[in-house]
């Protein structure tokens, strides 16, 4: 899995010149690109990698401000914290596309301007990507780790927004007017080897094995009925 840096959709873009020079100068510029890659460094806005055919040269650690759908000034034309609403939360990122909402409309809630609408693209997602690191992020933990998806907005930015900050609607399967969430935030590390009986299995060499409780069951059946178990009577394995 990616570390640091994941490739994105080739997606083309339009770059606010200003963001190529430093903000020095070029301002109500543009410049047509295409999306490469992502990089994710904890503490830090998401940096785009981006392709500048024009130049035939590639600039990167371009923040989700730097980008438009269309070469003009957006209205509202909002800042890098409505844009982005949590900074990378480690090294360890992936770039998926969900495909089953991935034509479903979009509406995010941001910081200063209301509801915004948009068009999905694909979703960042880190996680701890060196088990020998000290994990002093929080990418893993369940009550702080932020998915961020990335979208087209409809005023002509792009975005990166939580789960927990958007309503998604499909036509055919969302009610018309569907209720609003009652949800808590998930805190529950789920796990399923540890916290219960003991499976025992370290001594099973059957290639249809069962764990301790099922053969202390199938032995006090059997003491309760020699008659089970002999001849062609034997119990089957369950399959597992």
């Amino acid at each position: 899995m990616s570390c640091l840096i994941t490739n994105l959709p080739s997606y083309e873009v339009w770059v606010r010149k200003e963001y190529l020079t430093d903000h020095k100068y070029g301002h109500g510029e543009f410049v047509k690109g295409v999306w490469v890659s992502a990089k994710s460094i904890p503490g830090r806005a998401f940096y785009f990698e981006t392709y500048l055919p024009e130049y035939a040269a590639m600039f990167d650690k371009l923040p989700i401000s730097a980008f438009l759908s269309s070469p003009e000034i957006p209205d509202p034309d909002m800042t890098l914290h409505n844009l982005q609403f949590w900074n990378c939360m480690d090294y360890g990122v992936v770039a998926v596309q969900k495909q089953f909402i991935g034509s479903m409309h979009y509406e995010v809630y941001t910081r200063d301007y209301g509801t915004q609408t948009g068009t999905y693209i694909c979703t960042l997602d880190n996680y701890h990507q060196d088990v020998d690191a000290i994990d002093y992020s929080t990418s893993e933990q369940p009550a702080e780790h932020k998915s961020h998806n990335l979208l087209e907005l409809d005023n002509g930015q792009f975005c990166l927004y939580p789960n927990n900050r958007m309503r998604i609607y499909d036509n055919s399967i969302t009610p018309e007017t569907p209720k609003i969430p009652d949800f808590k935030v998930s805190t529950v590390y789920y796990q399923v080897e540890n916290g219960h009986d003991r499976d025992g299995l370290g001594s099973e060499e059957n290639y249809f094995w069962k764990t301790a409780k099922e053969r202390t069951s199938d032995d006090l059946i059997i003491e309760a009925d020699p008659n089970i178990g002999a001849g062609n009577t034997a119990i089957e394995p369950e399959l597992g």
